[in-house]
């Protein structure tokens, strides 16, 4: 397993029903990093990987310190941060200290926000990070041997959705950056920036999906100065999906020079040089950054479109339009000329059964 856990801390957040008073319970002050707990950061690393709504910034400029309603200051989670990392305390103080200041963020806003708080420090694949997540708790049943049903509670990190990332190197190295921070965005009808952002003193930088986007037109460009057929467009498309997933698997950000070398085709300049993608984009002037954390959904739309509604759902791919998918705008239908042969197999047994029915009522009749 290429993780190493420098450092772990876990602490449960709750709040009483009856008095809305917001308790923090702090973990041990060390926990022994075995092979479970190395297991369960190694997939809780693997599940915030797979999110795909994430978004990026930086720690806001914001005073050095605030107070709660009782007067107490509350120190800033950077300045926590470097105070752990400057080795002006230990892993355990500064875990505690945000953990209440996570909890002043909760009262603040009146939340019914409970869970295990884990602060990670740890490298993976020669990258270091700080993982800062509340993780949901849910009820499990089991059965004994004399089938008696029991029921238990469970961190259920599938439900992970308040997490933020920290990139180490690149915050040390850049600190002036604008995503260094990567974090989940919030679920529908609620914005994780409420309260969670505020407790990690974080603003939005870099828009991904944004960039993304910007990338995707650049190829559609790109290939349409290429003058490529279709079937040439298809597979600069696959090029780019394929070298995105990859970039995705393995956490990693998509470079604009490494695309110029992934797609084999070269275009000619007002000069009559030859360019590459990367060279096009350089000159066509895009708004788009050397690398960056791409937005894996964008991508995936390249290649094929699909939508689903009132119970119908159609994907094809892209190279199909116009010829065996054809779209009528004026009375809003769709023709499809070649029917997979597995819906082919479905269609045709529906229609014998059709048949089969109405024969059956012209007897009966």
């Amino acid at each position: 397993m290429s993780l190493i856990i420098s450092n772990i801390a876990l602490h449960f957040i709750s709040k009483k029903q009856e008095s809305g008073e917001v308790l923090l319970t702090l973990g041990p002050e060390e926990i022994e990093t075995d092979a479970k707990i190395t297991a369960f950061v190694d997939g809780l690393h693997t599940i915030y990987n797979g999110k795909g709504s994430k978004a990026y910034g930086s720690f806001s400029a914001m005073p050095a310190q605030a107070s709660n309603e009782e007067g107490v200051s509350i120190a800033r989670f950077v300045d926590l941060m470097e105070g752990y990392l400057g080795e002006r305390q230990s892993f355990y103080q500064f875990s505690t200290q945000a953990a209440n200041t996570l909890k002043n963020e909760i009262e603040k806003y009146d939340l019914e926000e409970s869970g295990y708080l884990v602060v990670c420090h740890y490298e993976y694949m020669g990258g270091r990070y700080l993982l800062v997540a509340v993780i949901p708790v849910s009820e499990h049943y089991s059965v004994d041997g004399e089938l008696n049903i029991s029921a238990d509670q469970h961190l259920d990190t599938n439900k992970l959705q308040l997490a933020a990332r920290i990139d180490l190197f690149d915050y040390q190295q850049n600190a002036s950056g604008n995503r260094y921070i990567s974090f989940i965005k919030g679920r529908a009808g609620r914005k994780v920036s409420d309260f969670f952002l505020d407790f990690l003193g974080c603003e939005e930088g870099l828009d991904a999906k944004e960039q993304t986007q910007t990338l995707v037109q650049a190829v559609e460009d790109y290939v349409s100065v290429n003058q490529l057929d279709a079937s040439e467009k298809q597979q600069t498309r696959k090029e780019l999906l394929s070298y995105c997933k990859e970039q995705k698997a393995s956490s990693q950000d998509v470079s604009v020079q490494e695309i110029g070398k992934v797609i084999g085709h070269t275009t000619t300049d007002n000069d009559g040089n030859e360019q590459d993608f990367y060279q096009f984009c350089q000159q066509q002037s895009y708004p788009i950054e050397e690398s960056f954390p791409h937005d894996q959904t964008v991508v995936n739309k390249i290649t094929k479109y699909s939508g689903y509604g009132s119970g119908i759902s159609l994907s094809f791919e892209r190279s199909h339009f116009g010829q065996d998918v054809v779209y009528n705008p004026h009375n809003d239908s769709i023709t499809i000329y070649k029917v997979p042969p597995n819906l082919k197999e479905q269609l045709q047994a529906l229609l014998a059964s059709n048949e089969s029915n109405e024969l059956s009522e012209q007897i009966d009749e």
